[in-house]
């Protein structure tokens, strides 16, 4: 496992603990927060809890995002180790618009890269622009969209799927999400 504990001027980003379980059920029970991530709210400490098991406590590169004054969570930036290598993040809102997943994504982004880890890829929902924004921030490049009847939450949503080649194999683009959905496009000007 990736044991980085990393400190900027303004954050600090490390592993997530057990004592960080109250900070986040403050962020993964939030409906607004929620709207664009993969999961529905969480309802109480026991789904927390549960979440923290499958999601988080093994993940290699799964990290929370502290205010360096306080070094508590409000948020977390991860990397799965599949081969899409996922790249994702999500904060509280009222943290919003600071810069806080950008500085902490660069991070990360970082220790894939003297990891060897060859890409990442990440998506977002066109409707949450400032996603995609994050994702351009840290050189991530737009490679196409497509649009997935999503589950859980069982409604359509195009994506946008972004790439940053970590490896300099600039030619490359992940394809797992293209194949599958009979609707995938590239949308001009983005």
């Amino acid at each position: 496992m990736a044991d980085i504990r990393i400190e900027t001027e303004r954050l600090i980003v490390r592993r997530f603990e057990e004592k960080d379980m109250g900070a986040l059920y403050l962020l993964l029970k939030d409906e607004t927060v929620n709207t664009f991530l993969p999961w529905l709210p969480v309802k109480n400490m026991e789904e927390t809890r549960d979440f923290y098991e499958k999601q988080v406590r093994d993940k290699t590169y799964y990290y929370a995002i502290c205010l360096r004054e306080k070094d508590e969570p409000i948020g977390y930036v991860k990397a799965d180790t599949d081969d899409g290598y996922d790249f994702g993040y999500a904060l509280r809102k009222e943290f919003w618009h600071k810069g806080f997943v950008t500085e902490a994504s660069r991070i990360l982004v970082e220790q894939l890269r003297k990891d060897g880890i060859p890409y990442i890829t990440a998506t977002h929902d066109r409707n949450n622009p400032r996603s995609g924004g994050v994702m351009q921030r840290i050189g991530m490049k737009y490679c196409y969209s497509y649009e997935e009847l999503w589950q859980p939450k069982n409604f359509l949503v195009t994506f946008r799927m972004y790439q940053l080649n970590l490896d300099g194999q600039e030619d490359r683009v992940y394809k797992k999400y293209w194949n599958p959905y009979e609707r995938h496009f590239i949308e001009k000007g983005i």
